[in-house]
């Protein structure tokens, strides 16, 4: 069996924890890949971000060694790395894939900009000033027309990270749908909406106010947008497999970190 190592670099605990790794693969015999490519499973050390960055990378098998804090999708700690990785040479694991969703952003000029896969949302978001004005439309036909900080479209994942704080619904992460969530709407109607994972969504940006910015913004990583910019997002062909070593389950997961 071969792994690839794939570690928060800015973090000592993560460097600290990935040479630890390395110790236990040399205990184990175990090779170490070069290339993310070549390896059988993914290990990704650092907190949830650097598991979503280490999901763009890869189909393989991904395992989350939580260097972070909360750690929603790491669930090996640093002190059981031995028993994890013979766990997996024993096959004694699982692999749960989780959707993803993907989108593109189309100019007024007929430039189309590609927005990575994402694992937990696609956010439109604005900087410190002002609000933006969008169109919110489903599968060609309007929701509604928003005036907020902005809007987010969220796998089943990501309900327990940005959406969560946006007081969208926490959803099994096994589940195949998607969920649309504004950012403090200037509005009474302010609720989340449950989608099919087949909907497309459009984002269409209206108007933004005199010192206004906006960003799509991909699990994070952020693209400019301008008025009349249209972000058009849609589930993902690619997904996310997650080892899974522990009989731990979502409520188990809520249960324990949400409170």
């Amino acid at each position: 069996m071969k792994i690839y190592i794939n570690e928060d670099t800015y973090k000592k605990i993560a460097l600290d924890t990935k040479q630890d790794l390395i110790n236990v693969c040399d205990d184990l015999n175990i090779e170490i890949a070069k290339d993310i490519d070549d390896a059988d499973v993914i290990f990704s050390i650092g907190g949830d971000g650097t598991l979503l960055k280490t999901a763009r990378l890869t189909d393989k098998p991904i395992i989350g060694v939580n260097t972070g804090t909360l750690g929603y999708l790491t669930e090996v700690n640093p002190d059981s790395l031995k028993s994890s990785l013979k766990n997996i040479l024993n096959e004694n694991y699982t692999v749960e894939e989780r959707m993803m969703i993907e989108g593109e952003i189309i100019k007024s000029n007929g430039e189309i900009i590609k927005i990575p896969e994402s694992l937990n949302e696609i956010a439109i978001s604005k900087n410190i000033k002002g609000v933006v004005r969008f169109d919110a439309i489903v599968n060609g036909k309007l929701i509604n027309s928003y005036t907020a900080d902005g809007i987010l479209l969220c796998t089943p994942t990501g309900s327990t990270a940005y959406n969560l704080s946006c007081g969208g619904p926490i959803v099994d992460p096994t589940a195949e749908i998607l969920t649309l969530t504004p950012i403090a709407p200037h509005t009474v109607i302010n609720h989340s909406i449950v989608l099919s994972n087949d909907s497309i969504v459009e984002i269409k940006i209206t108007e933004l106010r005199q010192g206004t910015a906006s960003y799509a913004l991909y699990d994070g990583n952020p693209i400019e947008v301008v008025s009349g910019d249209i972000i058009k997002i849609k589930k993902s062909d690619k997904t996310t497999k997650i080892v899974k070593l522990e009989d731990r389950s979502f409520i188990d997961t809520i249960r324990e970190n949400i409170s």
